[in-house]
């Protein structure tokens, strides 16, 4: 018996041995940078998110390789292939991209500046939507599969209402907001679009549907009216699309290549893929001297310190964000920062607290603003140091307001047979109880709390915007602006992306316009035994597939409170 269990023993430290030593293997082999050929094609496959936070490559082998890379590694990557004599060519592959508009733009400026290198850019586009064609539309030449659809029919929003679901189960919700564009509650609270929120959505349609329908004929070289008589009689069959003139040619993928082959006058054609060229060049200027923080805040904005830089795979909070520009903050190797912002706000109290380290930073270290596809309400709030702020033109940013929103479950537990007693000491003391609805006194209470923290979110904006409160309170209200409104309105001062931030810092970092700079990403990537515990976690699945499907971060709203938080997601299809 005593053998058998050292045996047992000896077999699991054998075992546990041999997986250590193949996964340090594997991370070993993972290092090793892929080689670019002479000659070689760029293939930018592009399918599903594209987000703006460092991802890991998880190199093991039966899980498989996580080829996804951020913006920032398709921003340096399509401008180092422009100037690379070893790159010959881009492809771009489109499937369906989670991307949303600004990302679109930024994506899109970077394949137009490989372009002016005189480097062929092809397109290869895949049952394309709005947002994929608009990318497409870069390219020199557009080719779809024979038999494939044009799915490119104009753009629509869709708002989702809970009232009456929720009534069903026995629960209601309380909503108190500060102004009369600040329906964040709205779908908990109301079965239909306020004027308000049309009149607001109707604009966003309209601002990226008018720049949508300028590129497209841009590209194509047809008029406007032309174009939107075309998208009017959307959508169309692959044969009918080319028959229009909104793509090129009709092509499989190996005659795509075998043309792309004889273009180059090549006897093979030498195809590598856009993630391995960004791991080979290592994401960075290898001659730059200077070194620029990449700050990056993306998902809703929470209280409390989270388990890495960013909090979660889906927020970051305000714990963990703080102390990442902390050390930003003392890294004297850092020459400035441009902080980049993806966020539809969250926790009124987490927005304060980062907006005044942002402010910190910034005595520091020169600072810009990027906005990435959404800034708004607590994501713009942060932004208010009264440093420059980048937007694209359609971004979705502002949203200057405040709500408040409380569950009362009391119908719902009388249906499960639930009772409660409550007793209290002090008037309010069951103000946030799920048990009770909000009485006059209390919604009155709640409503001095809310107006205070408006009049002070106007203040931190027009502070940061160099304004008369009196200018901004008007702009504010809780409306959501794009970035090319915002301009018009003094939100924000240039339209652009990551060039157009770039130089702004350098001139505000006395950089020279054409020196050469490192882009440090904060946060950096993770340990690989972290991303991949993540990963496995069917609770982060489960998770992110319910916000997906609600459209809106739920755990925000579970927590309660003040919260200065986008009235919606906006996702235009």
């Amino acid at each position: 018996m005593k053998k058998f269990l050292i045996g047992i023993l000896t077999g699991l430290v054998l075992a546990v041995l041999t997986g250590l030593v193949f996964v340090f293997s594997a991370i070993r082999l993972s290092e090793r940078r892929p080689t670019v050929p002479d000659g070689a094609t760029l293939i930018l496959n592009l399918d599903g998110d594209i987000p703006e936070k460092q991802p890991v490559h998880i190199p093991i082998p039966f899980i498989g390789s996580t080829d996804t890379f951020t913006i920032l590694d398709a921003w340096h990557g399509l401008r180092s292939a422009a100037n690379d004599g070893r790159i010959k060519a881009v492809v771009l592959e489109t499937g369906r991209i989670g991307a949303g508009w600004g990302k679109i733009q930024e994506l899109r400026d970077g394949l137009l500046a490989f372009k002016k290198s005189g480097k062929p850019l092809v397109a290869v586009i895949r049952t394309p939507r709005s947002r994929e064609y608009y990318l497409a539309t870069a390219a020199d030449r557009i080719y779809m599969s024979p038999e494939d659809l044009f799915d490119v029919k104009g753009l629509r929003a869709e708002v989702m209402f809970l009232k009456n679901a929720l009534s069903k189960i026995g629960v209601a919700v309380e909503i108190e907001h500060r102004g009369k564009y600040k329906d964040a509650g709205d779908m908990f609270s109301e079965t239909a679009l306020s004027p308000e929120s049309r009149e607001v959505i109707d604009s966003i349609l309209d601002g990226v549907y008018s720049n949508m329908l300028t590129t497209y004929s841009e590209s194509r070289k047809k008029s406007v009216a032309e174009m939107r008589g075309l998208i009017d009689q959307g959508p169309y069959t692959a044969r009918q699309a080319a028959g229009k003139g909104l793509v090129d040619a009709l092509r499989y993928e190996d005659q795509v290549y075998g043309e792309l082959r004889d273009r180059l006058k090549q006897g093979e054609l030498k195809k590598f893929s856009f993630h391995d060229y960004v791991s080979a060049t290592g994401g960075k200027d290898r001659a730059a001297k200077k070194r620029i923080a990449f700050v990056v805040g993306e998902g809703a904005i929470t209280r409390g310190e989270g388990t890495d830089a960013m909090g979660t795979d889906e927020g970051f909070t305000s714990g963990a964000f703080i102390k990442m520009l902390r050390r930003v903050s003392s890294d004297n190797s850092i020459s400035g920062v441009i902080m980049r912002v993806d966020s539809p706000g969250g926790d009124a109290v987490a927005s304060d607290e980062m907006l005044r380290e942002v402010r910190l930073l910034s005595k520091k270290k020169p600072t810009i603003i990027s906005f990435s596809d959404t800034a708004a309400s607590g994501g713009y709030y942060i932004s208010m140091t009264g440093d420059p702020i980048v937007s694209y033109p359609n971004t979705v940013t502002g949203s200057v307001g405040v709500v408040y929103g409380k569950v009362n479950l009391r119908s719902l537990y009388d249906k499960i047979g639930v009772h409660k007693e409550i007793l209290v000491r002090g008037n309010n003391a069951a103000i946030d109880s799920d048990y009770t609805p909000l009485t006059p006194e209390a919604r009155a209470k709640l409503r001095e709390g809310i107006d205070e923290i408006y009049n002070e979110f106007v203040s931190r904006v027009a502070e940061g915007r160099k304004k008369k409160w009196e200018e901004i309170e008007p702009l504010a209200q809780g409306r959501a602006w794009l970035g090319s409104q915002a301009k018009q309105n003094g939100l924000i001062d240039e339209l652009g992306g990551l060039d157009k931030a770039l130089e702004l810092l350098k001139k505000k970092a006395g950089l020279r316009a054409d020196e050469r700079i490192e882009l440090v990403p904060y946060p950096p990537k993770r340990s690989i035994l972290d991303q991949y515990l993540k990963s496995t976690s069917s609770d982060q699945t489960i998770e992110t597939k319910l916000r997906k499907i609600l459209g809106f971060d739920y755990e925000v709203w579970l927590r309660g409170g003040m919260m200065k938080m986008m009235p919606y997601t906006v996702s235009l299809q």
